[in-house]
């Protein structure tokens, strides 16, 4: 399998760090971190608007650019480099892959469109208070009432749910398990019974929040696909996501190996540059060895999601590799600056915590471990999940 970008994929990745280097300085992101909104508008309106990213993972018939998810990866990794304070993971590596996966037309005729031109702005609620993957903590539960449901319960670790105005919701069919019975939902965020809370979160650049629904009525229309026959969108979207994460990882990982880079060729220690100290120079060669195995283990991936029998394999090794670069990269930098890589002024502390926050969103390094090894068979105990 040939994983070299395209010359024209390449264009994509240079464009966007343009973009980025204009629009996402970290000046900029801290004065999102620090507004009431706690994101950044106009970047997000510049996203969709003057470099139609939202749409290039879309049909064309509904206004996208339908070029593919190799594409999406390279956006998703370059918005990784400078911390993205925009929904652009919740809405493009989630939400999409979820309306595009659950085959209904109505609703993709209905929401897409509105997405490309960022008009929609989405999040996904996927676990409850254990934050344990799906399926093991669906905290939605749906109830069949009348001719419509019923859905209650609390949605944690909503990410970016404060400025959503669509959640897609995963849901349990009452008086089922596993990866039976459960459904997708498409709803306003205003909707009655829904009420968003922002969370204090670890990563500033992109906060939790947490959804309650409360005996919110809902009718057929507002399924993505038939009711408690989700389990392949859902196992899809999370496949996708896994990947599109991986993607942020690796961005913030090559960042952080840059940054730390430039910092040990200046900074002067015992009358020479630190970059100049063999243990330095292991450390960053090591940083290095990481983000260039997670790119491999990245691409490799991306071009297996439209492989049924192998996307959720390829995506839990993307994640797990991914992740681990980012951990090691975020944690050694800080290392590496000493004491100036602990204050506030400087950026590795939002790397850092970045890095963890996104090792705990889809599940760690070793959730994914324990997928593959599910997958492969080696552990028959474990449900391969994904």
């Amino acid at each position: 399998m040939n994983i070299t970008l395209s010359d024209e994929q390449l264009a994509i990745a240079e464009s966007a760090r343009a973009f980025l280097d204009e629009h996402g300085s970290s000046a900029r992101l801290r004065a999102a971190i620090e507004s009431a909104d706690g994101w950044d508008a106009e970047q997000w309106r510049a996203m969709a608007q003057e470099m139609g990213w939202l749409g290039v993972a879309a049909p064309e018939r509904f206004g996208g650019s339908d070029l593919g998810l190799v594409e999406l990866a390279i956006l998703h990794e370059e918005a990784g480099r400078t911390l993205t304070a925009a929904p652009l993971f919740p809405t493009l590596g989630l939400a999409l892959p979820a309306l595009m996966s659950a085959g209904c037309e109505a609703r993709q005729a209905e929401f897409l469109p509105r997405l490309i031109e960022g008009e929609i702005r989405a999040a996904v609620c996927l676990t409850g208070a254990s934050g344990a993957p799906v399926p093991g903590d669906v905290a939605i539960h749906l109830t069949a009432d009348g001719d419509g449901w019923t859905l209650n319960g609390t949605a944690e670790y909503v990410l970016m749910g404060h400025a959503a105005n669509l959640l897609i919701v995963i849901a349990r069919i009452e008086g089922t398990t596993g990866w039976e019975g459960l459904s997708l939902l498409a709803l306003a965020a205003d909707r009655p019974g829904i009420s968003v809370e922002r969370l204090t979160s670890l990563d500033l650049t992109r906060p939790f929040s947490r959804v309650r629904f409360d005996q919110v009525r809902v009718s057929d229309d507002a399924l993505l696909g038939a009711p408690g026959q989700a389990a392949y969108a859902i196992r899809r979207m999370l496949a996708v996501g896994t990947v599109m994460l991986a993607a942020e990882q690796l961005g913030g990982a090559e960042r952080t190996l840059e940054i730390t880079t430039e910092y040990a060729k200046q900074r002067v220690q015992f009358g020479r540059v630190i970059g100049s100290f063999q243990a330095i120079k292991h450390k960053l060669a090591d940083m290095m060895m990481a983000v260039e195995s997670a790119r491999s283990a990245l691409y490799y991936a991306v071009r297996l999601l439209d492989v049924p029998d192998e996307m959720e394999e390829a995506a839990a090794v993307a994640g797990a590799c991914c992740s681990e670069a980012f951990l090691q990269c975020a944690g050694d930098a800080i290392q590496i600056h000493g004491g100036i890589g602990f204050t506030w002024e400087h950026d590795a502390h939002l790397y850092f915590k970045r890095a963890r926050a996104s090792a705990a969103l889809l599940g760690g390094p070793s959730h994914h471990y324990e997928a593959v090894a599910g997958l492969m068979g080696l552990d028959e105990a474990s449900e391969p999940a994904t």
